[in-house]
């Protein structure tokens, strides 16, 4: 017996942090696994799609139904699709990221004028030509929406700017923050999970390491929140954060702990 219905873990940093698993994560998705608790992969990178998970992690023996996989990406495209049919797309962002809206039916546009959406991301060629056309299609009062939240991302090296960078120089140009951002922590984003996975908010573990968006997520959701401490957190931030996951892991590897029924 176990005391969830559904599980829902980040990826970077909770399952692998660069190209190498974390320490103790095969174990911990096996004994979600073995729980018989079905398992939803949500990452809040904005330039890819479910399929890169199923191959990524597949490359670590970790098997992974494209289903179960949901993106700030593939959100966004989801929700684009269904508020804003008929609607083309202005994209500051990368170019998967308008391959897998393009996928979703969305028409992607580089005129302002031709636009009837604006939508925001990290784009790695962000300069002042692609604002100046943002602010343009701005001015225009048409919907403004965000993929993610993420100021910085991690890598390798450190922080990188994140496409809640690129957020705030839309912001603080047009003078207006955007209708909705559709990844973690997001109501959308919520809403998005609890309907793949088909089961009582209340019954869900969320697994993450950001306290901003994976443990955000739950706490308003009303969700059980598991901070991993392998990636952006650390105790000394965890401290000082108005945050409070319900349950601190050093990693994933330790979910068992928390899966049996009191």
């Amino acid at each position: 017996m176990t005391a969830y219905e559904g599980a829902i873990l980040d990826v970077d940093g909770t399952i692998v942090r660069g190209e190498e698993l974390v320490p103790g994560a095969v174990d911990g998705l096996r004994a979600i696994d073995s729980a018989g608790i079905p398992r939803l992969l949500f990452s809040n990178n904005p330039t890819r799609g479910a399929a890169h998970y199923r191959e990524r992690l597949g490359n670590h023996g970790i098997d992974v139904d494209p289903s179960t996989v949901l993106t700030s990406a593939t959100v966004t495209a989801e929700v684009l699709a269904e508020r804003e049919p008929e609607g083309t797309v202005f994209l500051i962002g990368h170019d998967r990221l308008r391959v897998i809206l393009e996928e979703a039916g969305i028409v992607v546009t580089a005129d302002p004028a031709e636009a009837d959406v604006v939508v925001g991301s990290i784009d790695f060629e962000f300069d002042y030509e692609k604002l100046r056309r943002a602010l343009a299609a701005l001015n225009r009062e048409i919907p403004f929406y965000g993929t993610d939240p993420d100021v910085t991302i991690p890598t390798v090296d450190g922080s990188e700017p994140g496409s809640g960078a690129i957020l705030a120089a839309m912001e603080a140009v047009a003078g207006r923050e955007p209708d909705a951002i559709f990844g973690k922590p997001s109501e959308t984003a919520a809403e998005r999970a609890i309907d793949r996975l088909g089961v009582p908010a209340a019954d869900v573990l969320v697994v993450g390491d950001r306290l901003d968006t994976d443990v955000a997520l739950g706490e308003r959701a009303g969700m059980t929140t598991a901070l991993v401490l392998t990636g952006s957190t650390d105790r000394a931030s965890l401290a000082a954060s108005s945050i409070e996951p319900d349950h601190v892991l050093d990693s994933v590897g330790d979910v068992a702990e928390l899966l049996a029924t009191e």
